[in-house]
């Protein structure tokens, strides 16, 4: 009787050299969720430590203050939001690169490389719509442009990684498309976008993909 071969190994080391080929897979949970933790920790600096507890994202509060204490207020914020974006990007590199390291992958491929022009182009245009925002005081838009924005980028780098990122960016976009119809709550909607989403991603992915 001819003995069966069984090819299923084979098939498996196959499948996984095809997908390491045509997808990013060193990107780390734990960076969504120190992203996530770093994002709700200068959110809670920006409502207490800078706004005092006032709500900055509508013209009847803005009018209040003055011409001085607008620009404080607003350098600040920027410097606030500048050093989140910071931290976050240097922890998503490390954990990232790390996770690279342990499996033995190279982390800047052709694949990465694309996945980072997908990824920057949408970002880039909606820096320069969130400063045009910035010089005409539109304030009640900038966290929806931040959401929305930052949800395409993901969705348009998901094709080059996990689905995870994909569903992590269509959620941002509801969320930004809330923010813009509660401009009195908009700091809410940042914690739970960049800090909530965030954070339950990195869970799913760590505990799908460690």
């Amino acid at each position: 009787m001819e003995k069966k071969i069984d090819y299923s190994d084979d098939i498996k080391t196959i499948k996984k050299i095809m997908e390491e080929s045509s997808r990013f897979l060193s990107l780390s949970g734990l960076s969504g969720i120190f992203a996530g933790v770093t994002a709700i920790a200068g959110a809670c600096v920006a409502q207490y430590g800078i706004l005092k507890s006032r709500t900055f994202f509508i013209n009847d509060m803005v009018s209040t203050l003055s011409d001085k204490e607008f620009s404080s207020v607003k350098i600040q914020i920027v410097a606030d939001a500048l050093i989140v974006l910071s931290i976050a990007l240097a922890g998503s590199f490390y954990f990232s690169f790390r996770k690279a390291r342990e499996s033995g992958q190279k982390i800047w491929t052709p694949v990465s490389k694309r996945l980072l022009l997908n990824l920057f182009i949408p970002l880039i245009a909606g820096s320069i719509f969130i400063i045009v925002l910035y010089f005409q005081n539109q304030w009640q838009l900038i966290v929806p442009a931040m959401l929305i924005f930052y949800g395409l980028a993901l969705i348009n780098a998901g094709k080059f990684t996990y689905s995870e990122v994909f569903y992590l960016g269509l959620a941002e976009l509801i969320t930004g498309f809330a923010s813009a119809f509660f401009p009195t709550i908009t700091l809410l909607f940042w914690l739970i976008g960049f800090g909530a989403l965030h954070i339950c991603y990195g869970l799913i992915m760590y505990r799908k993909y460690k």
